[in-house]
């Protein structure tokens, strides 16, 4: 039992070291934070080590070596982000609160993508959800923030309403809510598919799928920076792997179902998501308008249906974690020390950042697919695993919306490369620690894509 659910134990031990700690004699904000960098650091390592397969509690929890390699993902994107915003952390009067309220997200992230039924499901949901709501309101001072994790709030409660109508009508159609034994109760009656419908709406606003993505740019550039890098990598992730895997297992019967309504809501998502990222100045709804437009790519991956959807899907999401987080760390740098968040600052950044700029420009490439960066290979493996099902319309579509997206990316490119700034940012001192975490997903970005066994070893 212990070897099984490690994961959730080792997180689950961190957070209890962490509250000790702030409950003694207090430690200064450089040694804490550099404490929980090698907790998280040796937590990750752990991830490879010591793995069982298992089901426990009457089939309520459940891992495979692929939810094992899941979890692992999530715990390397938050080291990252312990990592690239050091400064803000070092700064904030409340740095093991934040971690706490992080941790204890990402411990129910893994209940949920270890979950085997609909109640332990609904109950993860929620302990994934919370705490990151008052992550959104820490930034005490700004009136913003406190906005932020209103609207998180807000939408939370509404979207798990409906999840909970949704399990409640799955229930009553099928007298069951496990994940095992519902395959075998679904044969597409109106209340199955009703049911469905509701439980499908839960999903598409944790993942901020249009039309449910109303809350997401207001929330992203309410919250602070390690709070929106956090619900743009770690909790979309969480979700996609979960959803992936719900579709795949236990919604199998009704495939013909919802492909269609991946199908044009992956459309939906795509245009629209890319559409306002054309609009947007500033840098953080510039990103949460990307992230949407990218979550329309992962739908294309998992309308597939097949293994190849899920293992494509793992892929790009490991991708993504650099790619994002590489661009959530170079904007964090400039803010922290300018005070400035929109796209027109960044003109004539190379002159006096060049390491920042080639970051930069390497997680926009891979954001948008270029090669040879590991997004290419990425987006590549999505629109492969989508064309399996035969709808090359649909798989045209979404070529052309990455078409689209590189018009955005090369904008912002070209005014940190090409652009001339009579006042451009200044020299900016980049932490020890940010340096790091920026290094890793700069060579992230390059190697995950080049490195073809990663792939392999994901299938």
């Amino acid at each position: 039992m212990l070897t099984i659910m490690k994961s959730e134990l080792l997180v689950t031990a961190i957070i209890f070291l962490l509250l000790f700690v702030k409950l003694g004699k207090g430690m200064k904000n450089e040694s804490m934070l550099l404490l929980i960098q090698v907790l998280l650091l040796l937590n990750f390592i752990a991830g490879f080590f010591f793995n069982t397969e298992g089901i426990l509690f009457d089939g309520m929890y459940q891992s495979t070596s692929m939810i094992v390699l899941q979890k692992n993902i999530l715990n390397l994107g938050v080291y990252l982000i312990s990592l690239l915003f050091s400064s803000w952390f070092k700064r904030s009067e409340h740095m093991p609160e934040f971690f706490m309220l992080m941790l204890s997200a990402l411990l129910g992230m893994f209940f949920l993508i270890s979950s085997g039924n609909l109640l332990m499901f609904f109950l993860a949901l929620e302990l994934s959800t919370i705490p990151v709501a008052a992550m959104a309101n820490f930034d005490l001072d700004k009136k913003r923030s406190s906005e932020a994790a209103m609207k998180m709030i807000l939408t939370s409660a509404f979207s798990s309403g409906i999840l909970l109508f949704g399990i409640s009508l799955i229930y009553g159609a099928t007298g069951t809510i496990s994940f095992s034994e519902l395959p075998q109760h679904l044969d597409g009656t109106p209340l199955q598919v009703l049911a469905f419908v509701f439980l499908f709406a839960a999903f598409a606003f944790k993942l901020s799928i249009v039309p449910f993505h109303l809350w997401t740019a207001d929330v992203y550039e309410g919250a602070p920076m390690a709070t929106t890098s956090f619900l743009s990598v770690i909790s979309k992730g969480a979700v996609a792997f979960i959803f992936i895997s719900t579709l795949y297992k236990v919604f199998q019967p009704m495939q013909g179902t919802w492909y269609n309504m991946v199908m044009i809501l992956s459309i939906a998502t795509m245009i629209i998501g890319n559409l306002f990222a054309l609009r947007q100045q500033n840098i953080k709804r510039f990103l949460a308008f990307s992230s949407i437009a990218q979550v329309g790519f992962i739908l294309v991956g998992i309308s597939s249906g097949a293994k190849e959807g899920l293992s494509s899907v793992v892929y790009f999401i490991l991708i993504y974690i650099f790619s994002n987080l590489a661009a959530f760390g170079v904007a964090t740098a400039i803010e922290s020390q300018t005070g400035k968040e929109n796209i027109d600052d960044c003109k004539g950044l190379y002159q006096t950042n060049p390491f920042l700029s080639w970051v930069l420009a390497l997680a926009l490439f891979s954001l948008a697919g270029i090669p040879p960066t590991a997004g290419f290979f990425g987006k590549l493996f999505l629109l492969t695993a989508g064309a399996s099902t035969g709808s090359y319309f649909f798989i045209t579509i979404a070529a052309l919306n990455m078409i689209i997206s590189l018009y955005y990316y090369l904008r912002v490119i070209r005014a940190v490369f090409m652009d001339k700034n009579e006042q451009p940012v200044e020299k900016i001192k980049i932490d020890l620690s940010a340096k790091l975490g920026l290094t890793i997903c700069a060579a992230g970005i390059v190697l995950v894509g080049l490195l073809s066994w990663i792939y392999d070893y994901i299938q």
